[in-house]
C-alpha cells in the first residue's frame, strides 16, 4: 500500500502566529525566516510530528480583517508537491482588540474566514485569542466575549475545531496573563511550545476525521 502524504498545515494569524518577538515569519522575511526557530508554535509541531509541514504565515501586528483579505493567497492558494492545505490553524483578533475594535467586528472575520475555509473542504482548528500582560479590564471581557464565541461556534460546526490557546498560556492563578514572556506582549519560546501542545491533539483530531487515509 502506498504511504500517505505528509499532512500541509498552514499557521495563519498574527504575531502570535510568526513568533514574535524572537521569530520573524517566513512572509515578513523570506523565504525562510529568521531569528530563534524554537519562538514559533509551527516549530514544535513538527518536532513532535516530523511527518507533518506547518507553514508559518503569521504577520506581526495584523488585525482579523488584514489576516482574512490574504486568506485566499496564504491558505487556500498553497501547495506542497501540488497537494492543497489538509487543515489551517487560524488564531486572529489581538490586535484588533488592542486597537480598540469591538468583539462583534473580530466575530466577523473569523466567521469570514471559517466560511471560506469550509467552501475551499479546508477544516479549521480555531484557536482562542491570547493575553497579554497591559490589557485593561474591558480589553480582557472583549477577549473573552470571542473566545467564548470561538467555542459556541466550534460546538455548532463539525468542520471548525476548537482549541484554547488562550488558556494553554496563561499564568497559574492569573489566566489573563501571560505565563512566560521576554516583553509582556508574547509567548517566550516556551510558551510557543505549550501552544504546540494544546493544538496538536485538536489537529490529529480534525485530520482524522477530514482525511481518514493520513
Amino acid at each position: 500500500m502506498q504511504k500517505a502524504p505528509d499532512p500541509l498545515i498552514i499557521a495563519l494569524g498574527d504575531s502570535t502566529t510568526a513568533g514574535t518577538p524572537a521569530f520573524t515569519s517566513p512572509l515578513e522575511a523570506p523565504p525562510n525566516g529568521a531569528g530563534n526557530a524554537e519562538s514559533q508554535y509551527a516549530y514544535w509541531l513538527m518536532k513532535t510530528h516530523p511527518d507533518w509541514q506547518v507553514l508559518n504565515r503569521g504577520v506581526n501586528g495584523e488585525r482579523s480583517d488584514q489576516i482574512r483579505a490574504r486568506f485566499a493567497r496564504d491558505v487556500i492558494a498553497e501547495r506542497r508537491n501540488g497537494r492543497p492545505p489538509c487543515l489551517v490553524v487560524i488564531i486572529a483578533g489581538v490586535n484588533d482588540i488592542y486597537q480598540g475594535r469591538t468583539a462583534e467586528a473580530i466575530e466577523r472575520e473569523l466567521e469570514g474566514m471559517y466560511d471560506t475555509a469550509r467552501t475551499a473542504a479546508i477544516p479549521v482548528v480555531a484557536g482562542t485569542i491570547m493575553p497579554y500582560n497591559t490589557a485593561a479590564d474591558a480589553e480582557n471581557r472583549r477577549m473573552h466575549q470571542v473566545n467564548n464565541w470561538i467555542r459556541d461556534y466550534a460546538a455548532r460546526h463539525a468542520d471548525v475545531a476548537f482549541c484554547d490557546t488562550r488558556a494553554a498560556v496563561g499564568a497559574p492563578g492569573a489566566p489573563d496573563r501571560l505565563v512566560s514572556s521576554p516583553d509582556g506582549l508574547h509567548p517566550s519560546p516556551d510558551g510557543y511550545r505549550l501552544m504546540a501542545l494544546a493544538l496538536e491533539p485538536a489537529i490529529k483530531r480534525a485530520l482524522a476525521k477530514a482525511h481518514p487515509l493520513l
